[in-house]
């Protein structure tokens, strides 16, 4: 039986609404990081999650922004690329998940919320065993990238061209493990048919393979 429930996270000063998703004998755990002007609503980050649900990994789906902020947001874009503040957040909600049995996690981030996942990924080495971008900007989280010792998939539409040179730039400068996976005919938002499910089974077989 999968379990599914709300849950408020305690991070860095504020508290977060998520969605929390634990299948049967869970095998792990992947916290998603939204992208730009985005939320734990994601219906393409959700589509993920349920194929994760599959697999037997628990999934949460966080804000990074409370609903004020994400009001403000909204109106002027002022939040969305603060990467710093979003990875903080990011960071503490690794930490509720590792408390107090913690599952193997891996970090799911899209757009903007790739960045967070990556600097996420800096801070807790010893926590974060894997970690998959979808049309991602580690490009974002450049000073830290060396420091990134989860192995890391990114995942970029081929039709996304500025996203695949920003990707092909920060790949230099990863020392863990990492890969680039350009889908054909892709876009920036993975419209196109077929090509989100193609997201959902490489970022799958990412964390089955990793964690």
């Amino acid at each position: 039986m999968t379990v599914a429930s709300a849950v408020a996270i305690d991070a860095a000063g504020v508290v977060l609404d998520a969605d929390l998703v634990v299948p049967d004998d869970a095998r792990g755990v992947v916290l998603f990081a939204h992208g730009s002007g985005s939320s734990r609503h994601s219906s393409r980050n959700r589509l993920v999650a349920q194929r994760l649900h599959r697999h037997r990994f628990a999934t949460v789906l966080a804000d990074l922004l409370t609903e004020p902020e994400a009001q403000r947001d909204a109106q002027t874009a002022a939040l969305r690329f603060d990467i710093g503040l979003l990875a903080e957040r990011m960071t503490a909600i690794v930490d509720w998940a590792a408390d107090p049995q913690p599952l193997p996690i891996g970090l799911f981030g899209a757009s903007t919320g790739a960045a967070a996942a990556l600097v996420a990924a800096a801070d807790r080495p010893a926590l974060v065993r894997a970690v998959v971008s979808r049309g991602g900007r580690p490009d974002l989280a450049a000073d830290v990238l060396c420091q990134v010792r989860a192995p890391t998939l990114l995942i970029v539409g081929g039709r996304d061209r500025a996203v695949i040179e920003l990707n092909r730039q920060a790949a230099e400068l990863f020392t863990a493990p990492h890969q680039l996976h350009i889908v054909p005919g892709a876009g920036h938002l993975f419209e196109e048919p077929g090509a989100l499910a193609e997201v959902a089974d490489l970022a799958t077989s990412w964390f089955a393979g990793h964690l």
